[in-house]
């Protein structure tokens, strides 16, 4: 494949700056069409990015012989419908994240990819971003000696102003559950990236708050394949505001954000070091540039199919109890959700 012609299905909020520039930008990618439902949408998104193509209609973006390859950017109710249509197309694709709204459907995705010699790719795109590679240097070069533990910490308030009416993040139907699944799955992604495939989990999922029917906390704890322990925690209605990683090992510790831009830290009997590192204007380009080399056979990808099926199997596990089930369908069951606030007797 000489240039990779793209196609968005779900040109959203997501691709205005994060995407869509990148795959305009990217060395040997193009983006040739667009679709959103609202066609008139999607014309203007067009007009304004330059693209020549625009559609209503994913069937008919999916089946353009100018595109060669698909990007979704629906939320991930879709994702298992649009990227199975791909695949039937026999053009690879690169699915936002999380992958889909459970394991179940990730697996489906990843194995008819598979079986026909496909690529699929998952938008975890902050293994390819330079503070992250410069964390996982820090820990593989042996700077902090043996890992011992690794912690981490999400607490936010409410967020008020989704409250009046809730976005498709906190509906199960299209986002797999609530902000966990979108947020928290960028730290699972990337433990699994510095550290190794986490292969003993153990969590509990909550609603403290009661301001919709999703979870709102999770606590867990875990191995890594590796050997290493740790905790991780994330909590949606809380009172300020915290988002840190610590990687701690018997000579020293690195800390970081997972979704903040300041330099990352290295402590350590040498003394105190920062990297400062600072994002990408169109954060997703650095991964998007390792899809486009993968697909014209010039390099590897490091997020795929695999792994965020792994990660889709980590939120299953320890969101288990609060939805009784994460089978296909869960999501139109919500009275019968154990976890469900209204069903908690100290709410």
């Amino acid at each position: 494949m000489e240039t990779v012609r793209w196609g968005i299905i779900g040109c959203g909020d997501v691709t205005e700056i994060k995407s869509g520039p990148a795959l305009q930008q990217a060395a040997g990618s193009e983006l040739v069409a667009v679709m959103r439902r609202n066609g008139a949408l999607a014309e203007d998104y067009a007009a304004r990015h330059g693209v020549a193509k625009s559609y209503d209609d994913a069937d008919a973006l999916i089946a353009d012989p100018d595109v060669t390859a698909i990007y979704v950017a629906t939320p991930p109710g879709s994702h298992h419908e649009y990227a199975r249509k791909a695949c039937a197309s026999g053009k690879p694709a690169y699915v936002e994240k999380p992958m889909a709204r459970n394991h179940a459907e990730c697996a489906e995705m990843a194995g008819q990819f598979r079986d026909n010699q496909l690529k699929l790719f998952v938008a975890y795109y902050r293994r390819a971003l330079p503070r992250f590679q410069k964390t996982k240097e820090l820990i593989d070069s042996g700077r902090i000696g043996t890992i011992s533990n690794v912690t981490y910490r999400y607490e936010e308030p409410l967020r008020q102003q989704d409250l009046a009416e809730l976005p498709w993040r906190y509906e199960a139907e299209h986002a797999g559950g609530g902000l966990f699944f979108d947020l928290g799955s960028h730290v699972l992604d990337i433990l699994d990236y510095l550290l190794s495939p986490l292969a003993e989990v153990a969590g509990i999922a909550s609603n403290r708050a009661a301001a919709y029917d999703v979870e709102d906390n999770v606590v867990m704890h875990f191995r890594t394949a590796s050997g290493i322990p740790g905790t991780a925690s994330w909590n949606f209605a809380g009172f300020h505001r915290e988002d840190r990683l610590d990687v701690i090992g018997t000579q020293g510790r690195v800390t970081l954000s997972v979704f903040g831009n300041e330099p990352v830290q290295l402590h350590s009997a040498a003394g105190a070091e920062t990297f400062d590192l600072p994002n990408p204007p169109h954060i997703q380009q650095p991964l998007i540039q390792t899809v486009v080399d993968e697909l014209r056979g010039r390099g590897t990808c490091p997020s795929t199919a695999e792994s965020a099926a792994r990660t889709a199997r980590v939120m299953d596990t320890v969101t288990q109890a609060y939805y009784g089930s994460r089978d296909i369908g869960f999501w139109n069951r919500p009275d019968e959700w154990p976890g469900h606030p209204r069903d908690d007797p100290a709410l």
